[in-house]
């Protein structure tokens, strides 16, 4: 971490499967969180999945704790998402701007428009599936819905997904490898990020993602 240099604060959404987790945790590597780079742990009121654990993927908290934590200015941003209330805790991000680093949020659209209110020199990315075919089958490759919730979800998605155009990137995850390089050289500021300014993107392929 470089002390006395301005942090960056990247936000990476996308729809309900569009894949902005699996692209969080590949750029976490060992020699990037050496270097200052985190990821923004959420507070959630939804239930704990198999295999997460409390302070990791999320901080697990009921509905009475995240109503306290909010009228207490806790979070950065805060929206219920589904069924389920999500919220941004404003302490890690802060102290990323003041000290150097990077750190990654993993937010819904409506998250993603209030951070970039309160932080509006964050880089913001949002993350597309290569088709509508695409993500709902990765959507149903989770297995962790019932039929009825998964198309709440992809209904969901599939709006969700019009509100690339309110994002300074746009990166398509075909390849989950190509996709995680591509958000690496935006956060680095490689000339190469250029293509994938939301207004240099084709948008003929993006009608066919979208419509």
């Amino acid at each position: 971490m470089n002390k006395g240099t301005a942090g960056k604060i990247v936000i990476i959404s996308s729809p309900s499967g569009g894949g902005k987790t699996s692209i969080c945790q590949g750029l976490l590597t060992e020699e990037r969180k050496s270097q200052g780079w985190g990821f923004s742990i959420s507070c959630t009121t939804r239930p704990k999945r198999e295999g997460e654990q409390h302070g990791r993927e999320y901080f697990f908290v009921t509905e009475e704790e995240f109503d306290k934590k909010a009228e207490a200015g806790f979070f950065a941003e805060h929206f219920p998402v589904h069924l389920y209330k999500y919220g941004t805790p404003k302490e890690q991000l802060d102290k990323v701007v003041e000290e150097g680093g990077v750190i990654l949020l993993d937010v819904d659209v409506q998250g993603a428009a209030k951070i970039r209110r309160k932080y509006p020199d964050a880089i913001s990315i949002f993350v597309l599936p290569p088709s509508k075919e695409s993500l709902k089958e990765r959507l149903q490759r989770r297995g962790t819905e019932t039929p009825e919730q998964l198309d709440v979800r992809y209904n969901t998605a599939r709006q969700e997904m019009n509100e690339y155009c309110n994002f300074e990137y746009t990166v398509i995850n075909e390849k989950l490898e190509s996709a995680i390089s591509d958000v690496l050289s935006i956060i680095s500021g490689q000339p190469g990020s250029n293509k994938s300014r939301t207004e240099n993107i084709n948008k003929e392929q993006i009608n066919t993602i979208i419509s």
